[in-house]
């Protein structure tokens, strides 16, 4: 009997090691926390300052080693320190009487004059010159004496005129004159049709940045004015005004309501001082985008998009006559790429590039843009995702790009550069290495800096020519300290989609103490999209949370899913489209499935999830949709509710139907009745479902996501009869602001019980006394 107690104290002495081995390691954590880690990483990228009218430019950039600023000549092949910083630094103190920093110069308001051998900055209110050929520092006028620009005030390109709003009606006023007299160029603005960008501003005779844009000339501008007198209004209160709580009202129109804002568009003539209201009604509930068309204004272009956002029509303008002329009409189901759709006017209109994904890709189409006729389609060389223009070489007739998906083995969410010739010849690959590319060209289109990395790669930068040879490599983050620390990379993975064909791709966090012989819960951090998913392809210490929540003893993962992106072909893209509750779910279920299939180290009996906004959406659909897969959900301002979010978000991603109904007026006349069905599933409808732990939070003052969207859930769930945490974030918006800090404490708590059996009693938020 004696052996039998032995051998049970033997195995609950056990059992209480391995569980104290396995408590949440907040110590390693909160050493790892954005705040706490992020000046362990200066500079990441060059961010070149052309030299005018030339292909030289200067930058700067930090590593542990001190910041310095460098000049660079491509055609020279040459970098040099632009100064000496010992040097630099006691002229300075000669100049100030004051001691500078040499290893960290802090100079504000840089600038190289056209010169291009002036660089110019303040300090303390006054401008100083350096001379970058004889390297030294003269001492400038007071910039107390330069008028300040009022942030009220929408200046002309050359500083002449002054656009402002006041009392909602569209004002003008010479610039930098203080006699000049306010002219006023309309009288029927009023508050919710506003020529002001505050519609909702109740202040009389205050003026307000307008919403006009002037033309390049100056000799007009326009206003996209939107009507929303008959929206429909909503609020939230700010509990933490004082003396008094204050209630903040705004307009915000709801999938299948019948009032909608109604987009005006008009043009102003600045020497006449005349108005003219363009004809633009096509489409019931159409939106509009204006573009200019370079330095002149007999013209201007305009996109017009019904309310379902699958028809759009390219349209010109007369400035002259205010005629109204539409070039061409683009036709896509389920609905228009919004992050990519792009419109470039060239040589002042005469031709145009769109963006399109007819053939299900996104590419790049020469139109004639006088005609609206199709030149042709410029981007020739296999099936991939065109993403932004960089830049037009309008006298070389090429355009550079960025593109995804086009090199066999290279992830397909990298961002790539090439360039193409106008007619659709010449497509060439500049920038292929195997990682997210970013592109800054010079004015003459022959030189670029190309700064590149990924999750797993710490960041570089190059400068190459227009063929992308490489001329020299210019700078590599400096890692020392994060590596000091114990940082290590983040994992990239594929995984099957739910269908077995389709490849997914995400990051893993794990424990920079990683042990391979322990089973860790997993978590997986969400977003459904369309616009993006949860893990980003470029270098980052912190991965959102993830990087510190992974410390705690996680393994994190954030991966796409089919519906997920737009950088991928137009069918991913838009999988979950009527379907945008349910359509994200099934991929993250069998993407943690295949991973704890292949590593032995992922306790798939412990499973986590959480997200923000959409990724709150979706945490908590999981939760209630997979009961029995996933354990904890923490969704923090999530529009549960998508019928009570934003018309354009939900419409569009989830569609909506017209209905027409006949119907005759008490003469007998036949008249048509338009409505519009645009229902979607909810979170709230699944409150019966839940057996995990449920985090719910949002801010009181979210006016993006309304607070009413994690409201709804908690009221069913209480009329459900279950257990879950609800916390309002008090004065808060949609990202939390301050208070995202206490946030994340909560969310590490919250796991480590619901995970880890990890409870603590400690009062304070941060770190527990014995972790």
């Amino acid at each position: 009997m004696k052996k039998l107690y032995l051998s049970m104290l033997l195995v609950l002495l056990s059992f209480c090691a391995v569980a104290q081995q396995h408590k949440a390691n907040f110590k390693a954590a909160e050493k790892f926390k954005s705040s706490n880690i992020r000046n362990m990483l200066k500079s990441t990228r060059v961010s070149p300052q052309w030299f005018k009218d030339s292909d030289k430019f200067w930058y700067t950039y930090t590593t542990t080693n001190g910041k310095n600023f460098y000049v660079v000549d491509p055609a020279k092949k040459t970098k040099t320190l632009m100064f000496n910083n010992k040097d630099f630094a006691a002229q300075l103190s000669e100049l100030t009487r004051k001691p500078w920093n040499y290893l960290d110069l802090d100079l504000k308001g840089l600038e190289l004059e056209d010169d291009n051998r002036t660089l110019t900055f303040m300090v303390d209110s006054i401008d100083y010159h350096f001379d970058l050929n004889t390297k030294l520092i003269t001492k400038g006028d007071s910039t107390e004496k330069a008028p300040k620009r009022n942030n009220w005030a929408t200046y002309s390109p050359d500083s002449t005129w002054i656009s402002f709003a006041k009392n909602h009606n569209l004002y003008l006023m010479k610039a930098d004159d203080p006699d000049s007299v306010e002219i006023q160029l309309t009288e029927d603005g009023e508050r919710w049709f506003s020529y002001a960008w505050d519609q909702g501003d109740t202040a009389k005779d205050k003026k307000s940045r307008a919403r006009a844009r002037w033309f390049e000339d100056e000799s007009k501008m326009f206003v996209n004015r939107s009507d929303s007198r008959k929206v429909g209004e909503l609020f939230v209160i700010d509990e933490l005004k004082n003396p008094r709580p204050e209630i903040e009202i705004y307009k915000y129109a709801m999938p299948g309501e019948q009032e909608v804002p109604q987009e005006q568009l008009e043009l102003f003539d600045v020497a006449t001082r005349t108005r003219t209201i363009l004809d633009i009604d096509k489409y019931t509930d159409q939106t509009i985008s204006a573009y200019l068309p370079g330095k002149t204004s007999d013209k201007m272009f305009f996109t017009r998009m019904n309310r379902t956002s699958d028809t759009l029509d390219v349209c010109r303008v007369n400035t002259a006559t205010g005629e109204v002329t539409t070039l061409f009409t683009d036709v896509n189901h389920p609905y228009f790429n919004w992050s990519y759709q792009q419109l470039a006017i060239l040589n002042e209109g005469q031709e145009l590039i769109w963006w399109s994904e007819r053939n299900g890709w996104g590419q790049l189409y020469l139109y004639d843009g006088n005609t609206g006729a199709l030149k042709n389609k410029i981007t020739n060389s296999g099936y991939f995702v065109t993403g932004r223009i960089q830049q037009i070489d309008t006298v070389g007739r090429k355009v550079y790009f960025e593109a995804r998906g086009r090199e066999p083995g290279v992830d397909p969410y990298y961002a790539l550069m090439y360039k193409a010739n106008l007619d659709g010849t010449g497509f060439k690959a500049l920038s292929t290495e195997p990682a997210n590319h970013f592109m800054s060209m010079s004015e003459s289109s022959k030189y670029y800096v190309d700064n590149f990395s990924a999750v797993d790669m710490v960041p570089q930068s190059y400068l190459k020519d227009n063929e992308g040879n490489i001329i020299m490599k210019l700078e590599e983050a400096d890692m020392t300290l994060l590596n000091q620390a114990g940082f290590k990379m983040p994992e990239r993975f594929k995984v099957k989609a739910d269908d077995g064909i389709t490849d997914l791709y995400g990051v893993m966090y794990k424990p920079f103490d990683f042990d391979s012989t322990r089973k860790y819960p997993i978590i997986s951090y969400v977003y459904p999209g369309p616009q993006t998913e949860s893990f980003g392809n470029d270098f980052s210490i912190t991965g959102g949370y993830n990087t510190a929540l992974a410390q705690l003893g996680f393994i994190v993962v954030s991966m796409g899913h089919r519906g997920g992106s737009p950088m991928r072909d137009k069918y991913y893209h838009t999988y979950g489209y009527q379907d945008l509750r349910d359509y994200a779910l099934k991929d993250d279920k069998r993407s943690l499935e295949q991973l704890a299939e292949r590593h032995s180290f992922i306790d798939l009996d412990h499973v986590g999830i959480f997200g923000h906004s959409g990724g709150g959406f979706m945490s908590t659909a999981a939760l209630l949709t997979y009961p029995d897969f996933y354990d904890a959900a923490a969704s923090s301002a999530g529009n549960h509710d998508n019928n009570i979010y934003n018309k354009w978000w939900s419409e569009t991603h989830n569609g909506v139907k017209r209905v027409d109904k006949k119907k005759k007026d008490k003469d007998g006349n036949e008249t048509t009745q338009t409505t519009w069905n645009a229902k979607i599933e909810t979170n709230q409808s699944l409150a019966k479902n839940l057996k995990g732990h449920l985090l719910l939070t949002h801010g009181t003052r979210d006016n993006n996501v309304h607070p009413g969207n994690s409201l709804r859930v908690a009221d069913e769930l209480m009329k459900a009869g279950k257990r879950f945490d609800y916390m309002p974030i008090p004065g808060s918006r949609h990202g939390y602001g301050s208070k995202r800090d206490y946030y994340e404490y909560m969310m590490w708590y919250f796991f480590a019980e619901h995970l880890l059996g990890d409870y603590r009693n400690n009062v304070d938020i941060d770190l527990p006394d014995d972790n």
